[in-house]
């Protein structure tokens, strides 16, 4: 059986375009969460990597890309690249905010990824949004011993 997808949706006091820059520019990720790194066109290499960038944390293939609206990714851990998922990353603009869905799903039945996930995108986007929103970001990782190759 496969494991529910992990479904998360904020709103960000922001514009698609600010909003997609720091989904997808490494210096901006950085802030917040790790460095991210690809040309995001369909059919690209894209990695995460720690804030320092020396070590992989996921990595996978760009599947769609439609700046600044949609982004779509294969995700696994390099350690473990079978247990491959998906996230999706849709942003609408609301008034003078964007709503963020994002969707991490398409598990396998003995995947341990939706378990990190699940820990790890709630901390990782409210770290966004008080970035985008004020300027800084949160500690994304307090608290924690083991961030794994959670999202």
């Amino acid at each position: 059986m496969n494991k529910p997808d992990f479904v998360y949706t904020t709103y960000i006091k922001t514009t698609p375009e600010k909003l997609w820059q720091a989904l997808t520019n490494p210096e901006f990720t950085r802030q917040y969460w790790g460095t991210n790194t690809s040309d995001w066109k369909k059919g690209s290499n894209w990695q995460h990597a720690n804030v320092s960038g020396d070590t992989v944390l996921a990595a996978g293939k760009v599947i769609e890309s439609n700046p600044p609206k949609r982004l779509v990714l294969s995700w696994a851990a390099p350690d473990n690249k079978a247990d491959e998922s998906q996230v999706t990353f849709e942003l609408e603009a609301i008034e003078d905010m964007v709503r963020l869905n994002v969707v991490h799903g398409n598990f396998k039945a003995d995947s341990q990824m939706a378990e990190k996930v699940s820990a790890g995108w709630p901390r990782v986007l409210s770290s966004l949004k008080s970035l985008l929103e004020s300027g800084k970001a949160l500690n994304t990782w307090a608290g924690k011993t083991d961030c794994g190759a959670a999202a």
